[in-house]
């Protein structure tokens, strides 16, 4: 067997991005652990059951701090898949998330996009049954 067991994902500072991700977003915290000095192995997921968890990696260094925001050069970086968009899409925007949209009917979907706590760009998805 084989899968993605994480998703590094890059933050400028562990607790703020615990906030953002569970005040905001709902995820869940899985796993908080000191691995020495000031560094941490941080592991949050859309839920406990989630498969591919992201790993919050604190940005060091000029070019990954640069990258911070841009993950994936602009493009929409992750899609964050619910069985209830409205639900989602109001508590996100009740907790000041941004959307670069209003929410869109395509043949897989509904879907908007939204920026997180750095600027990089998600999908909300709930795809069509």
């Amino acid at each position: 067997m084989r899968r993605l067991s994480a998703i590094s994902y890059l933050i400028r500072d562990y607790d703020e991005a615990i906030a953002w991700f569970t005040g905001v977003l709902g995820f869940t915290l899985i796993e908080d652990s000191p691995l020495g000095g000031d560094k941490r192995w941080v592991l949050v997921a859309a839920d406990a059951a989630a498969e591919s968890p992201l790993l919050l990696a604190r940005a060091s260094g000029e070019e990954q701090i640069a990258q911070l925001g841009r993950q994936a050069g602009g493009r929409v970086f992750l899609f964050l898949e619910t069985d209830d968009f409205e639900r989602d899409h109001q508590r996100m925007r009740a907790h000041g998330v941004q959307f670069r949209e209003a929410p869109r009917h395509e043949p897989y979907g509904t879907v908007a996009a939204f920026l997180d706590l750095y600027g990089n760009p998600w999908d909300l998805l709930q795809r069509r049954s």
